[in-house]
């Protein structure tokens, strides 16, 4: 995957040099470009930002410097992505879309938002949820972290995010690796015993315990099987007594 930055602080990604999205770089499975777009302002000043037409608060990104920075490398077929706070909130599933891109580009903008016409050369905008950032690096960061590692072969074993939180469409389970006794906290029983069928059921069992304690929300639009509503039935008996 090619992933290309348009942003004012290049250095502010540094993130990206670390852990698995660090080695995915080293690798070659993916390959991370920055452009600053203050390098395509034509006005003197390089200024990259004016007043609104109108009046208003803040400052807005001005387009040129943005359309002239996209058109300055290929992308024809790329997802280009807005950081704006109005748009589509990002969730495990925009992030599985993603990872199938063979290229994607982040948009990070600053100040109080953009120029209107820059959104004719997007196709999403995007936001983190409910809350406004001083930029949208910190997002594109977020995004591109939960993007890399669903790409084959950066983690390693499809399996381990497979059943990552959300992934499912339920929490994940709890989990627990040695001591087997730490301070009187002990794993359960279960885990112990080598009965996979029993250890199944369990983690199902867990995971719809904490979806259901904790984000009741996802469990609306969640395809049930039978034995998980059954022990969602269960689960919501023991809960009410």
């Amino acid at each position: 995957m090619q992933i290309d930055i348009l942003t004012l602080f290049p250095d502010m990604f540094s993130s990206l040099d670390h852990s698995i999205v660090g080695r995915a770089r080293k690798s070659g499975k993916i390959e991370i470009n920055f452009h600053n777009f203050r390098d395509f302002a034509t006005n003197k000043q390089k200024h990259v930002d004016d007043m609104p037409y109108g009046g208003g608060q803040g400052m807005l990104l001005m387009p040129q410097p943005i359309f002239d920075t996209l058109a300055s490398f290929p992308h024809e077929g790329a997802r280009v992505l807005m950081m704006d706070p109005a748009g589509r909130t990002f969730d495990q599933a925009f992030a599985e879309e993603l990872a199938g891109e063979d290229q994607v580009v982040f948009l990070c903008g600053h100040y109080e938002g953009f120029d209107e016409r820059i959104k004719t050369l997007v196709t999403d905008e995007v936001s983190l949820g409910d809350y406004v950032l001083t930029g949208g690096e910190v997002a594109a960061s977020v995004m591109i972290d939960a993007t890399v590692r669903l790409i084959p072969d950066v983690i390693g074993k499809k399996a381990s995010h497979e059943e990552d939180s959300f992934s499912s469409g339920l929490l994940e389970y709890p989990q627990y690796t040695r001591p087997e006794d730490f301070r009187g906290l002990k794993v359960p029983d279960v885990l112990m015993s080598g009965h996979h069928e029993n250890i199944r059921k369990w983690r199902l069992t867990e995971s719809l315990a904490k979806t259901h304690r904790l984000r009741p929300d996802l469990l609306a639009a969640y395809p049930f099987s039978d034995e998980e509503h059954a022990l969602l039935k269960q689960i919501e008996n023991e809960s009410s007594d």
